[in-house]
């Protein structure tokens, strides 16, 4: 079982496949807690900057004609 599951097939070792396979482990492990603060912190920061920055349009205003 040494190295079973360490490669994936067809990425090449290093560079932007391996950056992928790294990503996608560190958001998909569900065991590890820092991670997932982490992700969690980082998805709600990221809703918090859309709402403030999409708050200052007003849909019901009428739109300028350009």
């Amino acid at each position: 079982m040494s190295g079973a599951g360490k490669k994936a097939v067809g990425l090449p070792s290093g560079g932007v496949g391996e950056w992928i396979s790294t990503a996608y482990r560190f958001a998909t492990d569900r065991n590890d807690f820092r991670r997932n603060l982490l992700v969690n912190l980082g998805l709600f920061a990221a809703g918090v900057w859309v709402a403030r920055n999409l708050s200052d349009f007003d849909l019901m205003s009428p739109q300028p004609i350009t």
